[in-house]
């Protein structure tokens, strides 16, 4: 009876190492050819204005991994530092269809041609699209997350007009995954 039970014991230990694997297989990661986790953004990815002199240039983004049912992807970057008086929303795309799983570096600018059914909403500076890191003097380093969100929509049924909290609230009441990448600046 007792090599019976070890054998068994042996199979539910094996099962459960093969689960842990097909599970880590399945996560959605995002990562950047311009950063890793934790590095601090340079000058082109910084705003140009407000007493910043950077490129607003935003960064190369791929993403893995996104679960079964993902009809579309949304791409947003906050500055989770700002004061909380402070909209801090510095790009938010939806839109992208699901089979795009890549954002070349600049295409937030609204004229360099991003996937055409992606909507660039208006960043909290008023201009649709990218508007880099430009946090006030003296406040040390904030904290800059991007997020790519895996959406069970193919589209959000909203314009570049629509504020980009409003967009972000739309976004998580569909989102089947999220992952995030998080850079800082402080000047």
């Amino acid at each position: 009876m007792a090599p019976v039970i070890i054998f068994l014991r042996a199979m539910i230990g094996l099962f459960g190492v093969a689960l842990s694997l097909a599970v880590r297989a399945e996560t959605f990661v995002l990562t950047s050819t311009d950063y890793a986790e934790g590095d601090t953004l340079r000058e082109s990815q910084l705003y140009y204005g407000l007493g910043c002199n950077g490129e607003n240039l935003s960064p190369q983004l791929v993403w893995s991994g996104a679960p079964a049912g993902t009809r579309s992807f949304a791409v947003v970057m906050e500055d989770v530092d700002a004061p909380a008086a402070i909209d801090a929303w510095h790009w938010v795309v939806f839109n992208i269809p699901a089979e795009v799983t890549e954002l070349p570096a600049g295409s937030g600018d609204p004229k360099a041609g991003l996937v055409p059914e992606a909507i660039q909403s208006r960043s909290s500076l008023g201009d649709p699209g990218y508007a880099g890191a430009c946090p006030p003097k003296g406040q040390g380093a904030h904290r800059y997350q991007i997020r790519v969100y895996a959406l069970k929509v193919e589209q959000l049924a909203l314009d570049d007009e629509i504020p980009a909290a409003a967009v972000a609230a739309e976004i998580e009441v569909n989102k089947l995954a999220e992952a995030q990448l998080e850079v800082k600046f402080g000047r």
